[in-house]
C-alpha cells in the first residue's frame, strides 16, 4: 500500500444519516434504562468493530487474503473513524451550549 494517503470515497446516500439516528436512539433507550453511558459507548465501539470485520471478511475469499489485507483495512476504518470523530467533537465544541442543553447564563455562573 502507498505511503501516501489513500482518498476513500465518502459512503453518504439518502439514508446515511437515518441509519445512524437509528443507532444513536438505540444507545440513548440503554442509557435512559439507567446502563452507564460509557458502558453502552462501549458496546458501540464493540459492535460497530465487530460489524465492519464481518463486512471486510466478506469481500474475500479465505481467511488468508483478509490477514494479507488487514492492515490497508485497519488503517481505512482508523482514518474514517477519526475523521468522523473529530468533526462531530468539533460540531460539539462549536454548538456546546446548544447540543448539551445549557444556557448561556448557566455557564456564566460557572
Amino acid at each position: 500500500m502507498s505511503t501516501e494517503k489513500q482518498e476513500q470515497p465518502q459512503i453518504l446516500d439518502d439514508g446515511f444519516f437515518e441509519r445512524a439516528d437509528k443507532h444513536i436512539n438505540l444507545a440513548n433507550d440503554d442509557i435512559n434504562a439507567k446502563i452507564e453511558p460509557r458502558l453502552v459507548s462501549a458496546s458501540m465501539m464493540f459492535a460497530s468493530a465487530r460489524f465492519n470485520a464481518w463486512i471486510s471478511a466478506s469481500g474475500f475469499k479465505n481467511g488468508e487474503e483478509l490477514k494479507a489485507r488487514k492492515k490497508e483495512l485497519l488503517e481505512y476504518f482508523i482514518e474514517q473513524y477519526t475523521s468522523m470523530l473529530e468533526e462531530n467533537l468539533d460540531n460539539y465544541a462549536d454548538n456546546y451550549d446548544l447540543y448539551m442543553g445549557i444556557s448561556k447564563e448557566q455557564t456564566k455562573e460557572s
